[in-house]
């Protein structure tokens, strides 16, 4: 799977909800391109496709923002998992 083909009901499936009211839909659908803005701008990466361990970062995210109900994410408190792959990516450690 590829981070360009994850759907709201692949994230609703990811979060365990058993009904995805049209709500829901328009929520995980903001969170879904929320997290991309957010791995893209983190680690300079363009094309997130290229990277398959980015498709579990956006999970994680999403997960992490419909469970807090927060469209941000506080940087000093961001998931490890999330944070190791994301480093590992970033153009800050470049040569």
């Amino acid at each position: 799977m590829k981070v360009s083909e994850i759907t709201y009901q692949e994230l609703a499936d990811y979060i365990k909800l058993t009904e995805v009211t049209e709500e829901e839909q328009k929520l995980l659908n903001v969170l879904l391109g929320v997290a991309k803005v957010f791995v893209k701008e983190n680690t300079g990466v363009e094309s997130l496709d290229d990277y398959d361990d980015f498709v579990i970062v956006i999970f994680i995210l999403c997960q992490d923002m419909y469970d807090n109900r927060t469209l941000y994410i506080d940087k000093d408190n961001l998931n490890r998992v999330v944070e190791t792959i994301l480093g590992m990516h970033s153009d800050k450690n470049v040569c």
